[in-house]
């Protein structure tokens, strides 16, 4: 399946967005637990359902920061998948940073977007000229009242995989 198709069809069809879903917890293992669900993808926003469970709530019963920081991490990632070739461009977690303004104890969400504009100014443009570029995204989540949760900076890194150094 390829994520471009699947991601289009996502948000006009149930089956589809399940099938999205099911296999993008397949493909990322390390999230299952979690259980994170895209309720909505556009080659602009990104929406992931954050689920009020035990597996992410720290030891105050709210949601935890950890929790919070690999939807964000997900959910801009995702998004950049979404509009870059993978097998052109490898995108890698450069660092990232969060800032927690409220205790979650409801289902989250977690939203990323980013223009057309700004993504060809940003990355697009750049990447004409230089084998690499930095892209810095902010992230937040917010709880089923609106109330921000987090707000996360997630650098990636975005290099030509013909640039890539392998070992040998």
């Amino acid at each position: 399946m390829n994520l471009q198709t699947a991601a289009l069809k996502a948000n006009d069809s149930k089956i589809w967005n399940f099938i999205l879903n099911f296999s993008l917890l397949r493909k990322v293992p390390f999230n299952k637990p979690h259980r994170f669900w895209v309720n909505y993808i556009s080659p602009q926003k990104v929406v992931v359902r954050l689920p009020y469970k035990r597996s992410n709530m720290n030891h105050l019963k709210g949601i935890h920061a950890c929790a919070m920081v690999t939807t964000s991490e997900y959910a801009s990632g995702l998004l950049l998948l979404l509009r870059l070739n993978p097998k052109k461009y490898r995108l890698i977690m450069e660092s990232l940073e969060a800032k927690y303004h409220y205790q979650g104890k409801t289902n989250s969400i977690t939203e990323f977007e980013i223009n057309d504009e700004e993504f060809e100014r940003r990355v697009l443009n750049p990447l004409q000229k230089a084998d690499l570029v930095y892209l810095t995204c902010i992230v937040k989540t917010f709880d089923n009242k609106r109330n921000l949760l987090s707000t996360v900076t997630v650098n990636w890194q975005i290099k030509k995989w013909d640039k890539v150094k392998t070992a040998v």
